[in-house]
């Protein structure tokens, strides 16, 4: 049966219950509003544990846009329908009090990581993924913790947070999960139009079919070339695409400059923001 809970300190009793036994605890956080890119974390979590907990909160340190908050779809009684028939045995759905029975102060220092890309323009969203993070890995004392690599950046600050904090978790990458047509699964992508959905599905294709540019053409040409494919659709505008290396994070300019290369891109569908990545050159991370 799986339980449901809203305390940290029951959550805490079972948890402690359950590590007594030995088992391992497998954590899959979320902001709820979930699909199948979601499931395949808590089918993964369940491959990997004995014991899995997923949370389902809306984080509002994380948005640097209220009207964005806002927006975030929630549904518990559908993301509840969801996980029951997976291997999920314990939801935690805290209250923002619950996390945050005072503001959260904390500023984290990770160097260029959460400086460029996402963090030049969302400023002080990782801060806010990093303190609610944080504060659910002291809730939850997980062994392992399981992240989508749809959210690139996200992932590579996490793991900063972890060494800095001294966490005793391993953290899990997971591939993204796509529809049929291609497009990355999101929550957010409940919220498109149906004219902005139809649309969505390019995104992703201009990244795969740029992967063929790699040492065929210069950086500079295959970031032209992704955002004026996408700039073409008049219900899609780039708000930034940038060729990385993957550990760094930093821009490179020649493809020979790293064997860990990253794409990632960030897309308004109207006032939808999507974001996806592709792996250009997969060294070893």
């Amino acid at each position: 049966m799986m339980e449901i809970v809203e305390s940290s300190e029951q959550l805490s009793g079972i948890i402690n219950n359950v590590k007594a036994q030995g088992k391992t605890v497998g954590f899959v956080p979320t902001m709820g509003a979930l699909h199948q890119g979601h499931i395949s974390l808590v089918n993964k979590a369940a491959e990997t544990c004995d014991f899995v907990l997923v949370s389902v909160f809306v984080n509002p340190t994380q948005f640097n846009n209220p009207d964005d908050l806002e927006r975030y779809p929630r549904d518990l009684a559908k993301d509840l329908h969801l996980l029951k028939d997976t291997g999920c045995e314990l939801v935690f759905a805290p209250t923002v009090k619950e996390i945050y029975p005072k503001p959260d102060t904390r500023i984290f220092d990770f160097g260029n990581l959460d400086k460029v890309m996402e963090g030049e323009h969302r400023p002080g969203h990782f801060n806010g993924v990093a303190q609610v993070v944080s504060r659910l890995f002291d809730i939850t004392q997980p062994d392992y913790a399981f992240f989508g690599e749809k959210d690139f950046q996200q992932l590579a600050v996490i793991r900063a947070m972890v060494r800095q904090e001294n966490f005793d978790v391993k953290i899990v990458p997971c591939p993204t999960i796509r529809e049929e047509d291609g497009l990355a699964m999101s929550s957010r992508n409940l919220l498109l139009t149906p004219q902005q959905r139809k649309k969505a599905p390019i995104i992703a294709r201009t990244l795969f079919e740029s992967c063929n540019f790699v040492n065929a053409k210069s950086i500079d040409k295959t970031i032209e070339y992704v955002i004026n494919s996408i700039n073409r659709e008049e219900e899609l505008k780039v708000e930034y695409f940038e060729i990385a290396d993957a550990d760094t994070l930093l821009p490179i300019k020649n493809w020979k400059e790293s064997e860990h290369i990253v794409g990632c891109i960030a897309v308004f569908a109207g006032e939808i923001r999507l974001i996806d990545n592709v792996i250009y050159k997969k060294g070893i991370s």
